[in-house]
C-alpha cells in the first residue's frame, strides 16, 4: 500500500492569493512546488519568452558563436552530428535551420543506432574527414566523446560540442580526493552541466541548448529579416518544447515557459512534417498537451531510430512537400505500431526473469534479453522500473558485444552508480534518471549486476511508493471555475505534476465499466454531505475490484455495478483531481480518482 503524504510547506497563502488574484489553494500548490518569491511566481503563472535565460550565460557560448560565424563567412563545410532519439533529432533540425538561414554550407548526420552507436564514433569522424568536412558541431552528444574529438582535431577539423549530459569524471586516487572531470578538448564546449558553467538552470535538454546557440548566432550576426527570425524562432521553440518533454526534463524554470509556448505554437505549426505527424495520429484538431508530445508524437520519431533510421524523422521535418510529409509520417506511425508489439513481448520476457529467478531479489535489476531488439532496451527498462519501483537495466546482444539502457528512481543517481562500475564498459553515458552502456561480452553481465548491488545504498524506504497530496480538499470546492483556474499552472509533467487532492468519507453509489477492454470505470459517488458527483477511473479496475471485495465483501462489490449501493455502504478515501469532460457539446465536471484506500 502506498504511503500518502500531505505537503506541509508554509507560506502566506492568503497574501499570495490576494496579490496574484488566485485562490489560496493555488498559492499552496505553487509553494508545494517550491515556486517562491515574486519573480518565480510571476514567471510560473505568466512567464513569457522574454523571461528565458540569456544564451550568453552558457560557458563557451561566445566562443562557439564566433567559430561558427567565421566558418559560415568562409563557406567552410559544417557537419551537424546529432543523436537518434527525439532530443537529438530536434537539436539537429534546429541547428540545421539556423546555420542554413545564415548562409552556412551545412549538412547533418544522425548516427545509425546499430551501425554507429550513440553519439560520436571513430567511423563518423573518419567519414567526415574523407568527405572534406571542416567543422563538426555536435548536439545532444559529445561531452563524453573525448577520444573522438581528439581524433577529429588531429585530422584538422574544428569541433564545437553542444550537449546537456553529465561530464565524465574520475575519482582522484590521492589523499585530496574529489573528481577529475574529463572534458573533450573541443574548440568550444557548450553544456550547462559542465564544470564552471554559470548558466542558472541546468535542466535543459540538447535541443534547448541548440535553440540557445541559434538565438545567439542570429543576434550576433546582425541577421536583419525580422519576419523570418520570428518564424524561425517559433518553429525552433516548438521542437525545443517537444524534445524537453520527450527527454523527460523537469518542467520548471524556463522549461515551463518553453513547453507552454511550444504547445501553443505546435497547434498552428506551419512545418509540413509536424503537421503530417499530427494528422496521421488524429490529433491535428485537439488541444495539445505534454501527453501528446511524450506518448504520441515522440514515440513515432523514436521508432524511426529504433527500427529503421532516425534520418527519416529529420527528413520529415525538413520537407516542404505535403505528400512526401504524409508518406513519411505514415511510415513512422507504422514503425511505432510494430515497436509497440515488440515492446510488449520484451516486457513479458523481462517480467518472467524478475519473477522467476533470483534477479527479483536485487535492489537494482539487471535483465539480459539477448534476442530483444537493442533499440527497445530503454523502453522496457522504463516499464520494469514502473512495475517494480526499482532501478532497472535491460541488456541485449548487439552486433559487437552487449548494449543496454537503464532507467532509475528518484533516490538512485544512475550515472554516478555506473561510473563506479565503468571498468565493465567500452562506452557509457547518461544522467541521474537514465543511462546507456556498451560491454565487450556476455561474460561481464553477472559481475556488473553483482557490483551494482554491492554498491547500492538504497533502503527499503526508498522503494516505497509515496503519493504526494497537495491539499486535503472537499469535493464541493472542485468546481468548474476551480478547474479552469488550475490551468494557470499548466503544462503538467515531470517536475510540475498535476495537483492532487484527497478526501475521506466518499461513498460509492453505482458504477459501470466502459471501453472495448472494459478498462475505464465510471461511478456515481457522494461526499459526506450527500452531494453527488461523477467519478472516473482510468485503468487498474481489476485491482480496484479486488480492493472492494476484500474491504466490503464480494457481494457489495458486485452490487455496485449491478443495482447500486446506498450511501455509507462502501466508503473510501480517495486521492483525486477534478477535470472537465466535453461530450456532445456539453461540459461537465468529473472527479478523476488516482489512488484509494
Amino acid at each position: 500500500m502506498a504511503k500518502w503524504m500531505v505537503a506541509a510547506k508554509k507560506a502566506d497563502f492568503d497574501g499570495i492569493a490576494a496579490k496574484y488574484h488566485i485562490s489560496p489553494v493555488l498559492a499552496r500548490i505553487m509553494r508545494n512546488r517550491d515556486v517562491v518569491g515574486d519573480d518565480q511566481i510571476r514567471k510560473y503563472l505568466h512567464g513569457e519568452l522574454s523571461d528565458l535565460h540569456d544564451p550568453m550565460l552558457l560557458k563557451d557560448m561566445e566562443k562557439a558563436v564566433r567559430i561558427i560565424l567565421e566558418k559560415v563567412r568562409e563557406k567552410k563545410r559544417i557537419r551537424i552530428i546529432g543523436d537518434y532519439d527525439v532530443d537529438g533529432i530536434c537539436a539537429a533540425y534546429i541547428l540545421l535551420t539556423g546555420i542554413r538561414a545564415l548562409g552556412g554550407v551545412v549538412d547533418t548526420v544522425i548516427p545509425h543506432r546499430l551501425r554507429d552507436g550513440y553519439g560520436l564514433s571513430d567511423h563518423l569522424i573518419e567519414a567526415a574527414g574523407e568527405e572534406g568536412i571542416d567543422t563538426i558541431v555536435t548536439c545532444d552528444n559529445g561531452i563524453a566523446a573525448a577520444p573522438q574529438v581528439r581524433l577529429a582535431r588531429e585530422m584538422g577539423m574544428t569541433v564545437v560540442v553542444t550537449d546537456h549530459h553529465e561530464t565524465p569524471y574520475e575519482e582522484r586516487a590521492d589523499e585530496e580526493g574529489g573528481r577529475i572531470f574529463l572534458l573533450p578538448e573541443a574548440d568550444a564546449v557548450v553544456d550547462p552541466r559542465q564544470p564552471g558553467c554559470g548558466y542558472p538552470f541546468k535542466q535543459i535538454c540538447g535541443a534547448v541548448v541548440a535553440f540557445k546557440l541559434v538565438q545567439a548566432l542570429l543576434a550576433v550576426s546582425g541577421f536583419q529579416d525580422v519576419d523570418r527570425i520570428n518564424r524561425m524562432r517559433e518553429e525552433m521553440l516548438t521542437f525545443a518544447a517537444l524534445a524537453t518533454v520527450c527527454d523527460v526534463m523537469e518542467l520548471k524554470d524556463e522549461n515551463h515557459i518553453i513547453v507552454r509556448e511550444g504547445l501553443r505554437l505546435m497547434a498552428r505549426t506551419q512545418n509540413q512534417g509536424l503537421k503530417a505527424l499530427l494528422a496521421v495520429n488524429g490529433i491535428e484538431d485537439k488541444a495539445l498537451s505534454p501527453y501528446h508530445m511524450g506518448f504520441i508524437i515522440g514515440p513515432c520519431m523514436n521508432a524511426a531510430g529504433r527500427l529503421d533510421t532516425a534520418r527519416r524523422a529529420l527528413e520529415l521535418f525538413d520537407t516542404t512537400d505535403w505528400r512526401e510529409a504524409v508518406t513519411i509520417a505514415g511510415d513512422l506511425k507504422s514503425l511505432n505500431d510494430s515497436r509497440k508489439q515488440m515492446t510488449e513481448e520484451g516486457v513479458e520476457e523481462a517480467v518472467a526473469q524478475v519473477e522467476g529467478t533470483e534477479i527479483g531479489k536485487d535492489r537494482v535489476l539487471v535483465i539480459y534479453l539477448p534476442d530483444c531488439h537493442e533499440s527497445l532496451a530503454g523502453i522496457i527498462a522504463g516499464r520494469i522500473r514502473e512495475k517494480y519501483g526499482k532501478p532497472a537495466f535491460v541488456l541485449t546482444r548487439g552486433e559487437e558485444g552487449v548494449k543496454g539502457s537503464g532507467r532509475s528512481i528518484e533516490a538512485y543517481h544512475m550515472y554516478e552508480e555506473i561510473t563506479a562500475c565503468k571498468e565493465f564498459f567500452t562506452r557509457y553515458g547518461g544522467h541521474k534518471m537514465a543511462a546507456g552502456l556498451s560491454m565487450k561480452g556476455e561474460e561481464q553481465i553477472e559481475a556488473f549486476r553483482r557490483k551494482l548491488n554491492e554498491n547500492c545504498k538504497l533502503t527499503q524506504e526508498d522503494f516505497e511508493e509515496v503519493v504526494h497530496i497537495d491539499v486535503p480538499m472537499p469535493l464541493s470546492l472542485a468546481t468548474k471555475e476551480f478547474v479552469r483556474e488550475l490551468s494557470l499552472l499548466e503544462p503538467f509533467g515531470t517536475g510540475n505534476p498535476r495537483p492532487l487532492f484527497a478526501r475521506k468519507g466518499i461513498s460509492l453509489i453505482s458504477g459501470r465499466k466502459l471501453g472495448k477492454n472494459r478498462n475505464v470505470g465510471k461511478y456515481r459517488i457522494a461526499d459526506e454531505e450527500g452531494r453527488s458527483y461523477e467519478m472516473i477511473c482510468f485503468g487498474g479496475l481489476e485491482e480496484f475490484d479486488r480492493f472492494l471485495s476484500e474491504r466490503f465483501g464480494p457481494e457489495t462489490a458486485q452490487a455496485l455495478y449491478e443495482r447500486g449501493l446506498r450511501p455509507g455502504r462502501a466508503v473510501i478515501s480517495m486521492a483525486y483531481y477534478p477535470d472537465l469532460n466535453f461530450f456532445a457539446g456539453r461540459e461537465s465536471l468529473q472527479i478523476v480518482m488516482q489512488h484509494y484506500c
